[in-house]
């Protein structure tokens, strides 16, 4: 990498470079889910994205230490546990996204705190807001005064007047002004998950989970925070004045934000509005390594496209760096290939764009196709190990698991048990392989 390493800053709206709090290392929390269903395949933008810069940093020779969060209390799983154990929904679904993720095959997060787990040192930053005057405890519940922090707003240019902290007019009648928020909230009948505090027995309102959760691991002034551009407000402008007030300091160096998928007439893609497929689906019918490089062909700041037809698109791209890689030898890659290898990751310098990097790693194969002489391997792997996409150059054979399942449908179909045959073949491509029949019984391949 030749280029100067560059990000943009949200908070200063430039593209500037990139200075860590310690030279050689950095620090980078991104916002994770909130736990009252299985993610969809949206949420996984952010963690793919975040990952993904971590092996680029790794690349650049930084020590990085990747942060995502685990919001196990909130309003929304109460509401979605319906009466039931909002602490039992929490615990399922929290398995439920690391065995998702885990299929993304990118690496767990160097940490993945609770919000559960981290109470007392919310508690702590609570207390140390109230003793400055910066919040205020009201009927068990405690409040945040946005007007005592002169830069709130800054970070999500906002006026002040205009804003809405979304928490509903229920308890106005406990606030100083309705733009101050909860930072910690009364147990309500039928909330299950409680803790005791100076102000009574409750649970934390989710930002001050962050700001906590953020500092304990990272410190304050730490390089990158990250998470979906729907954070910006009120979640992060809120994290933003909790540690700023609490701590006198700036939580972040530099805020990351990643845009949300849209669908083909551009209307935001949500569980809420319910256009939107979970992740393990996704990853059943599309392979991670699909869905990899779907993310990776748009700016990871920009809105993307969501359908079938950009993941069939990746999914055909997928098969075509399998094919390019297949031609390759062994080896060092000839040195009138290595202007395209060195733009890959000058792109990948410039504000992390994947897209650009995307066309150099496409024209390094297009020359490397054209090559009259066997051309060594070494930049394409390069390329594709930053991308967590190295695997494309794996030709093994299917594990014994799937070939066993490939001889089931076979001895179904001769049987006439077509159902069941279908049925194996579905489990087959949930393994990561297709399987068509041939005169002498049966060719697995790996999905792209």
């Amino acid at each position: 990498m030749s280029a100067e390493l560059r990000l943009y800053d949200t908070r200063t709206r430039v593209v500037r470079a990139f200075e860590p709090r310690e030279a050689g290392r950095a620090g980078i929390y991104a916002c994770g889910p909130t736990v009252y269903s299985r993610i969809h395949v949206g949420n996984a933008r952010p963690f793919v994205v975040f990952s993904l810069l971590k092996r680029f940093l790794e690349h650049a020779g930084y020590e990085v230490c990747l942060v995502i969060n685990v919001t196990d209390v909130n309003d929304k799983i109460y509401a979605a546990a319906r009466g039931g154990s909002s602490v039992e929904l929490a615990a399922a679904m929290t398995a439920a996204y690391l065995a998702d993720t885990d299929r993304l095959a990118l690496g767990r997060p160097d940490h993945e705190p609770l919000a559960s787990e981290s109470i007392d040192a919310i508690v702590e930053e609570i207390e140390a807001l109230v003793a400055g005057g910066h919040a205020y405890a009201a009927g068990g519940d405690v409040y945040f005064r946005v007007r005592r922090d002169p830069d709130y707003g800054v970070l999500s240019r906002r006026d002040l007047e205009a804003m809405d902290q979304g928490e509903g007019s229920e308890d106005d009648a406990l606030k100083e002004d309705p733009l101050d928020f909860a930072l910690w909230k009364a147990q309500k009948p039928g909330e299950d998950s409680a803790w005791e505090a100076p102000w009574g027995r409750g649970r934390p309102g989710w930002h001050i989970e962050c700001s906590a959760m953020a500092e304990g691991l990272l410190g304050v002034g730490f390089d990158i925070h990250g998470g979906g551009l729907d954070l910006l407000f009120p979640h992060h402008e809120n994290e933003a004045a909790q540690t700023r007030c609490a701590r006198g300091g700036e939580l972040a160096r530099n805020w990351m934000h990643n845009g949300m998928l849209a669908s083909g007439d551009g209307e935001k893609m949500s569980k809420s509005v319910g256009n939107i497929s979970a992740l393990h689906e996704v990853l059943d019918s599309h392979g991670r390594d699909a869905l990899i490089l779907y993310f990776a062909s748009a700016h990871y700041r920009q809105p993307i496209a969501y359908g079938e037809v950009q993941l069939e698109a990746a999914r055909a791209s997928v098969a075509r760096i399998r094919e390019a890689a297949r031609k390759l030898s062994p080896g060092e890659s000839p040195a009138a290939l290595r202007p395209l290898r060195d733009r890959f990751f000058d792109a990948l310098a410039d504000d992390f764009n994947t897209p650009s990097a995307l066309a150099a790693m496409w024209d390094w194969i297009r020359e490397a196709n054209r090559s009259d002489v066997a051309v060594g391997d070494g930049d394409l792997r390069e390329m594709l190990g930053v991308l967590a996409l190295e695997n494309l150059f794996e030709l093994a054979g299917a594990p014994p698991a799937v070939v066993e399942l490939a001889n089931a449908r076979v001895t179904a179909r001769l049987a006439g048990d077509f159902e069941a045959a279908d049925q194996l073949r579905a489990q087959i491509a949930a393994a990561g392989w297709s399987v068509r029949d041939t005169p002498d019984g049966f060719e697995l391949t790996p999905l792209p």
